[in-house]
């Protein structure tokens, strides 16, 4: 058995998986919450084995607990506690590695990083381009490197696998010497996910990966799309920030910069009110009163014509970046679905794709609505493009590449 720990942290809060990475399988996992409040919450699942008449070989076991977390390194010592007292314990199979995602690596990090001190202070300095995530992101990996101090830890970041966009794919049009003094540029964002989806689709299909032209939508309330050409990023959705491209949850994505302009002037709105609308008040929450698209879904079966209104702007801008990626690839041979939305909404990709068949793509409707896990195929038999739904596993893709890295 070959465990690797991999940590998710916010602000307030971390997740964790324990990662056997012979079989890669999950072993555990947690969420730890409420961190700096008056009282805090740890929930741990663990696999045990199913009870006899089962139908599988292991089921989910969850327990829970409640009591002061007041940073995170006491969050660390409750994990701990926890695998202590519900398993599988840590004594007998300690992690060899623990992996941590961090959102911002800017232009610094392309790749897999063991981190040291220095990497620390980049991740720090890097909070100006992520402030949301970055310093949130540290205050994990130093509470981790307090619990496990003697194995390697690694940072895998959302924009590394976006590094071989080409210049004139990631330059703004905006004052050259600006944007070189402030790093402004498109990152993107969702590199993991994109990343694992892109090679699960090659394995599928039976294909090599560097021969394969492939557009990834990744749909959950925060939502991207990739151009991958060979196995490489060639343009994608999201930019300087998170903010840009696709219509989301509560993210509004591509707006003319005018509008900031004309609400400051007009409404008095302060630089932090524009930034809370954009990322916190817009999208489908701003259009029609609600970031879940079941909701959405539903509110359109009773006859609300803003919620209608609302699902036409998501679809419109998912067929413009479709439509914008096959130009870019001069045609795809596999269009991938994951995510929240994009592995359980088969409205959305019906939508997103009935205008491509001048493109070769053919999405067969009973494949499409059939309830079914697992990576599968939705197009017909006689598509020319390959459309898929592939179950993403960011904390697996997590794990392999640090698992990769203290290896190397």
């Amino acid at each position: 058995m070959t465990p690797v720990l991999v940590v998710n942290s916010g602000s307030s809060s971390f997740k964790y998986q324990l990662i056997d990475m012979d079989a890669e399988t999950t072993l555990a996992s947690g969420l730890v919450e409420r961190i700096g409040e008056p009282m805090g919450r740890a929930t741990h699942t663990v696999k045990a084995p199913a009870p006899d008449g089962g139908g599988a070989t292991f089921t989910d076991a969850s327990y829970t607990r409640e009591l002061p977390i007041p940073d995170h390194t006491a969050g660390f010592r409750v994990m701990l506690d926890a695998f202590a007292a519900d398993g599988p314990s840590l004594d007998e199979h300690p992690p060899v590695a623990v992996g941590h995602r961090v959102v911002h690596g800017g232009a610094r990090f392309f790749e897999p990083t063991l981190i040291t001190p220095l990497v620390e202070i980049n991740i720090d300095e890097l909070s100006v381009l992520a402030p949301l995530h970055n310093p949130a992101n540290l205050a994990g990996i130093v509470a981790a490197r307090e619990t496990f101090g003697d194995v390697p830890h690694v940072a895998v970041f959302d924009t590394a696998f976006h590094q071989t966009l080409a210049p004139e794919a990631y330059t703004y049009a905006i004052d050259a010497k600006l944007a070189a003094a402030h790093r402004i540029r498109r990152y993107g964002f969702h590199g993991t996910s994109h990343k694992f989806v892109s090679e699960a689709a090659a394995a599928f299909v039976g294909r090599p990966l560097a021969a394969l032209k492939q557009i990834v939508f990744h749909l959950g309330n925060g939502a991207s799309v990739t151009a991958i050409d060979g196995g490489r990023s060639i343009d994608t959705s999201m930019g300087l920030t998170p903010l840009e491209g696709l219509v989301m949850g509560t993210r509004s994505g591509d707006l003319d910069p005018a509008v900031l302009l004309h609400l400051a002037r007009r409404e008095g709105m302060t630089i932090d009110q524009l930034d809370d609308l954009l990322n916190k008040r817009s999208g489908m929450l701003g259009l029609a009163g609600s970031a879940d698209l079941r909701d959405i879904r539903a509110a359109i079966e009773g006859g609300d014509a803003q919620a209608r209104l609302a699902f036409e702007v998501y679809v419109h801008r998912l067929r413009a970046y479709a439509g914008a990626y096959l130009a870019q690839l001069g045609g795809a041979d596999v269009i991938s679905f994951t995510a929240g939305v994009g592995e359980n909404a088969p409205q959305v990709r019906a939508r997103a794709l009935e205008t491509l068949g001048f493109a070769g793509v053919e999405v067969d409707e009973a494949r499409n609505l059939a309830s079914a896990r697992g990576i599968r195929k939705i197009s017909t038999d006689a598509s020319a493009v390959t459309v898929l739904v592939v179950p993403t596993d960011e904390e697996l893709e997590i794990a392999r590449q640090t698992l990769a890295v203290s290896r190397a």
